[in-house]
């Protein structure tokens, strides 16, 4: 799999004016082109940018220019910081101080308050802070830096977008019923029509069909002119631009007919008010049904967020306080009360209590917590208090960093998407000259040249390429949205594509396919050594070791009530073991290996799946030490449901052969690995991607980082607070082995739904185009009326996302 060699600091911003996959491709292509800025991809779905930027980088040049390109951004990233504020004696110079930090291109967002003569500030990621206490030391506010400005929290909710597409769609339904009843119903109806005639006459018809609809086009319809026609007076027309051009033809030729009939041709002289009315309407509608489905898709975010409490209670000096979560700063001790949910992650300090963690782990039952155990933010207590100290705070807890990872994977593009914008790029102009060809053909040699126009309205207003341009990200928005929602985080988008192609998995043992929690099981001593000897110098060498066995053996030393020996100059081995030294000799505890390429004669053993940890004094072997690490309840599910899926199972470990094989053979894995370090396990990856394979690993991704890194997708399983989010390409937050099918089986039906939209946008494009350019009417076969076609295009777009939502059904392995 080709990996990014893009270089650069990442920067998020959102976008407007995004309506098609044209726009995106503008809108990218003028984020490529500003200074500084490395790479750039642009998501229709989400409405966002990620750049990749270094240096000669000016934030404030790329909003401008962004704003002169028609394509609006602002940072969705930035900084948050608190100052005072001087100068401040009433209201007026309040709103005077938080007007001159508001004109400051550097400050996003500013509250001033006068009672506390303190402002608080978002600024843009990067912004000189030096900067703008000099302008405000001249506009006679002086400004003073109470914290240093840090990363914010991730950001807040999205906007309603339903709400004012659904707004603008209920004045465009008004104002075209009638103009639809009028024109329409004289059609279906001749009675009705003769109606009309005898009691208005046809010029007042069309007059209020003209007050009308071109009420519609300046009211609810002006979103397209304010968009579409700068797009066009720049050349770069777009899907605005089509809908523009449509719906003035119409309105332009029904207000000739109806204010200058005689320059008409008798033939001719039909009003389209109503197509161009209802055109409006239609697809004001398909995008008010965009909106809400996106709000759909989106919907994990939202979900995750709102696992955020507002407020958390202070201690501070003995007193409790109220605050936003804003003001909590590392290291203040935070009291929660019962059902309240954790508003930081920290660690207990006083108290116990069970807290529900299944927004992490997905373990229905409630963890006991007392004093030194960590808590999460958003997880929720249970009937006891507590009392924690906050350990990170804003964008640094597990929860914001997995808001962060969503939002990221959301907001990521496939690489067919970048061959669809420039697709879109280019199809806009082509139908453009397809509408004026056809058009003019009509009204040279078609037989009824006001059919002319009827075929140019069609086609610009069928050919819209909405559909195109939300086939990849709406489904990658509620892909990974019920992915999240499921435990599973994509960190890249190339993982989401790569992983559902993945014929061998490969997992690491411990910690992975086995709880990772090891017990001493037997303990075998020479007769140079007795097991309480063996036990406690055992215990003394591995104090400092992190390793799963490690604890385990100081869990059997503590058990026994032996007090662990005092050791110096300890040092660990990867994959091997441990050395320290006792009384000038050398201590060593660790795998038969490790201690016979130090000298050590160690006696052979019988055959056991048990790990053994061998103990020698210098060059005196003394014994080991039999533990046995449980498999996981589902570990056997997991590999079975692969292997039927046609997936090859591997099992890499750094453990002994015995315990390696014996888990492999309870599990049915064919491919078992023992003795592998870190450096082994990649050099075996790199050689199955080198014989043309394409591995997933699955670690604990902590030791794995190097081999997570060379496989083509790398999955870290992470549980609790220690979530490796930076491991692997994806996350599985619970720990589970299944979680693995559950990733791919998201992969899989994400790619296959892409591929849906894809062949239905495509499709509904190639084979109506030709329908509205009148092809069927050179058989004897209909005209498209405009109104209809306007209803397929929003159609097209409105099938395009609900088969994306189909995803938001997806279920666990």
């Amino acid at each position: 799999m080709p990996k990014d060699t893009r270089t650069g600091t990442a920067r998020a911003y959102a976008v407007e004016n995004l309506t098609c996959g044209g726009c995106v491709a503008r809108a990218e292509a003028a984020l490529a082109a500003q200074p500084g800025v490395t790479g750039a991809v642009v998501n229709l779905a989400t409405r966002r940018a990620d750049l990749l930027i270094a240096d000669g980088f000016d934030p404030v040049a790329l909003i401008a220019a962004m704003d002169k390109a028609g394509y609006p951004v602002r940072p969705v990233d930035g900084m948050t910081m608190r100052a005072s504020v001087g100068n401040l004696s009433c209201g007026g110079c309040a709103a005077r101080a938080e007007t001159a930090l508001n004109a400051l291109p550097e400050v996003l967002e500013v509250q001033v308050n006068l009672a506390l003569k303190r402002a608080d500030l978002r600024l843009v990621a990067g912004a000189d802070w030096a900067s703008v206490a000099a302008a405000m030391d001249k506009a006679g506010y002086p400004v003073t830096a109470l914290d240093a400005p840090h990363e914010s929290a991730p950001s807040e909710l999205p906007e309603d977008e339903a709400g004012p597409l659904r707004r603008a769609l209920v004045w465009s339904a008004i104002l075209t019923l009638p103009v639809v009843v009028m024109e329409m119903g004289g059609h279906l109806i001749p009675a009705f029509h003769h109606w009309q005639m005898a009691s208005f006459g046809m010029f007042p018809l069309h007059l209020v069909q003209f007050i009308l609809t071109t009420a519609v086009l300046a009211g609810p319809g002006r979103v397209f002119f304010r968009l579409g026609l700068p797009a066009l007076l720049k050349g770069a027309p777009e899907m605005n631009s089509l809908v523009v051009l449509g719906t003035s033809a119409a309105w332009a030729w029904s207000t000739l007919v109806t204010f200058a009939p005689a320059l008409v041709p008798e033939t001719g002289r039909f009003v389209y008010f109503e197509a161009a009315a209802v055109i409006v309407t239609l697809i004001l509608l398909g995008r008010w049904l965009e909106g809400r489905a996106r709000g759909q898709a989106g919907a994990a975010i939202r979900s995750l967020m709102a696992l955020r409490p507002d407020t958390a209670i202070r201690i501070a000096g003995g007193i409790e306080t109220e605050v936003a979560l804003s003001e909590l700063r590392r290291g203040d001790l935070i009291r929660l009360k019962p059902g309240e949910r954790v508003a930081v992650d920290g660690t207990v300090t006083e108290g116990e209590t069970h807290i529900d963690e299944a927004m992490l782990t997905g373990e229905p039952l409630p963890v006991t917590k007392r004093a030194g155990d960590p808590v999460t933010a958003g997880t929720v207590n249970g009937t006891g208090t507590l009392v924690y100290r906050a350990t990170a705070v804003g964008s640094d807890t597990v929860l914001a960093r997995i808001v962060a990872m969503v939002e990221d994977a959301q907001a990521t593009r496939l690489p067919v998407q970048s061959l669809i914008n420039r697709v879109t790029a280019i199809f806009v102009p082509v139908v453009l000259v397809i509408a004026l060809l056809a058009s003019g053909a009509w009204l040279i040699w078609g037989p009824d040249p006001a059919k002319a126009l009827v075929i140019g309205v069609s086609i610009l207003i069928i050919a819209c390429p909405c559909a195109m341009g939300l086939a990849t990200p709406v489904s990658i928005l509620a892909g990974t949205g019920r992915a999240a929602e499921l435990g599973v985080l994509f960190r890249k988008g190339d993982a989401l594509q790569h992983l559902s192609k993945v014929d061998l998995v490969a997992f690491d043992k411990t910690g992975t396919l086995t709880e990772g929690r090891p017990a001493v099981t037997a303990i075998e001593v020479t007769r140079d050594c007795d097991e309480a000897t063996l036990l406690s110098l055992a215990a003394g060498a591995e104090t400092a070791s992190e390793h799963p066995l490690a604890r385990a053996v100081l869990a059997q030393a503590k058990a026994r009530g032996i007090t662990p020996i005092r050791v110096e100059r300890f040092a660990a081995q990867t994959g091997a073991g441990v050395e320290a030294m006792v009384e000038g000799e050398t201590l060593r505890v660790g795998s038969r290996a490790f201690l016979q390429g130090a000298g050590v004669a160690v006696p052979p053993t019988d055959p056991s799946p048990a790990t053994e940890v061998h103990v020698a004094r210098g060059a005196l072997y003394l014994g080991y030490l039999s533990l046995s690490d449980p498999l996981k309840p589902d570990a056997a599910r997991a590999v079975a449901e692969l292997k039927a899926r046609g997936i090859t199972v591997a099992l890499l470990s750094g453990d002994a052969e015995g315990p390696v094989q014996a888990v492999a053979k309870d599990l049915g894995i064919d491919m078992a690995h023992a003795r592998l370090s870190p450096a082994d396990k990649r050099a075996l990856v790199a050689t199955w991607r080198a014989e043309g394979r394409l591995v997933a690993f699955v670690g604990d991704g902590l030791n794995d980082a190097a081999v997570l890194a060379e496989a083509d997708v790398g999955i870290a399983l992470g549980t609790g607070t220690d979530v490796a989010i930076e491991a692997g390409d994806v996350v599985l937050v619970s720990g589970a082995p299944t979680s693995v099918v559950t990733a791919m089986e998201v992969s899989r039906r994400t790619i296959r739904n892409i591929v849906q939209n894809l062949v239905w946008a495509f499709g509904y494009n190639v084979a109506l185009i030709p329908v509205a350019a009148g092809l069927l009417a050179l058989f004897g076969g209909p005209f498209l009326n405009p109104m209809l076609a306007a209803g397929a295009m929003a159609a097209s777009s409105i099938l395009v996302v609900l088969n994306a939502l189909r995803l938001r059904r997806m279920e666990a392995a």
